[in-house]
Formats: C-alpha cells, structure tokens, sequence
C-alpha cells in the first residue's frame, strides 16, 4: 500500500485512490457529531453563497459553517461541537461550507473515493481502509484556512500512517503539543464565543465514534453518509 501524506488545496488536488480529506480543528470532528445527534445526511459546499442558494431550493435544511472560524452570518451554526452537541439534529440535511475541510472535498477530484478525517473516529478510519485493501491512500491535511498546514491535521496524518504500518503511536504526546501549539487558539478566551475551550477536547476524543464519512454524489451534490465500521 502506497500512502502519501499532502497538505493544503494543491495536496487535494493531487490526492489518488482512497482519499482521506483531514481537518480536525474543526469542520470534521463536527460532522462526526452532527451523526451522532442524528443528522441523515451533510452537503459539504465549498462557498457561502452555495450554502444559501441550497437554503432557498430545500428550506428545511440546516445551515452550519465558518469563515475566520466565526459562525457566517445568517447560518444556523457554526462550526463547533460543542455548539451542537445538545441539538436535535434527527433526520435533517446539513449544508456546510468551512475555511478548510469541505474545499478539500470538492477539490480531490482524482480520488476513487473520498473519507473525512479526525481523530473522533481515527479507529474508524483505520479499520475502513483496511477493508478496502486500496493500493494509494492519500491523506491531505487542509491546514488553516487553506492557507499553511497545522500540527492538528499533519499529527492525524502521521498517526493513521504510522498505525496502518504497525508503528508505534503517541497520541498523549500529540495532544500536549497541540494544547501549547496550533490548539492553543481553541483554548483562548479570547476566541470562546465562537471557539468554546470544550472544542479542543471533543475534537480529541479519540476513537469515539465507530463510523467514517464518506463522500456519496447525489443530485450533482457531494453529500456525507455515515458508514459504521
């Protein structure tokens, strides 16, 4: 098995085979959470103005996303776990668009298939691309933004690489790191009215939830389902 670890939007666009699009920070620990309040279905789009069009056509549809990790205005959530985690998400579409994780989606159009990634669900992940056998695993870690790469993402990268090899692991290191590091931001006061300190540890919480997502068309929309593994 050939496994590449790329960064940011040229990394997606690069990505081949089994694609594993990593934002951990936050859009796809979230989506994990969004399953887990029931949600049926997540419409990743890459820009505002898509989600609000999709608004208008399916009004029932829920509208959760960020721009400079702030909720966009005239959303209906943001992108926080912590957020949502008391919602009643049964059975509803969500339509997200992030700074970083949904524009890796719509730009790995050379993947044969496309998974998310977080740690939330990294056993998940493993044990998926285990029973798919592919020959090329990308994981493309979409940083900030887009906009340079961050320990959270290219951590998760290393821990699904070095595990599917046998390799020994150090999370606990990992996540000390991350909490006087790139996580640092998560854990700011100044940051909590969009970025609640509860997120750093929810999108830790590894190996919580024992599904991936992956990237279904539908209608000429990428739509997310839940797969349990």
């Amino acid at each position: 098995m050939e496994i590449n670890i790329l960064q940011l939007i040229q990394g997606s666009k690069e990505a081949r085979g089994l694609v594993v699009v990593i934002d951990v920070f936050r859009a796809f620990s979230t989506a994990c959470y969004l399953f887990d309040g029931g949600a049926e279905q997540i419409i990743p789009v890459e820009h505002v103005e898509e989600a609000f069009q999709l608004k208008e056509k399916m009004p029932h549809v829920i509208t959760l996303g960020e721009r400079s990790e702030r909720k966009v205005p005239g959303f209906d959530f943001g992108n926080s776990p912590t957020h949502i985690l008391q919602e009643d998400l049964k059975n509803k579409t969500i339509v997200m668009t992030t700074s970083s994780g949904t524009k890796g989606i719509v730009n790995a159009t050379l993947a044969d298939q496309i998974i998310t990634g977080s740690f939330v669900n990294a056993g998940a992940i493993i044990r998926y691309i285990r029973q798919q056998k592919p020959s090329v695993v990308s994981f493309v870690c979409m940083g900030y933004e887009c906009r340079y790469p961050t320990q959270e993402d290219t951590f998760l990268a290393e821990y699904l690489r070095d595990t599917l090899l046998d390799k020994e692991t150090d999370f606990v290191q990992m996540k000390n790191l991350l909490a006087v590091g790139d996580g640092a931001r998560l854990l700011d006061p100044a940051n909590h009215q969009w970025s609640p300190s509860t997120d750093f540890d929810l999108c830790l919480d590894i190996n919580r939830f024992d599904f991936v997502l992956k990237v279904e068309q539908r209608d000429n929309l990428n739509v997310l389902k839940k797969i349990k593994i």
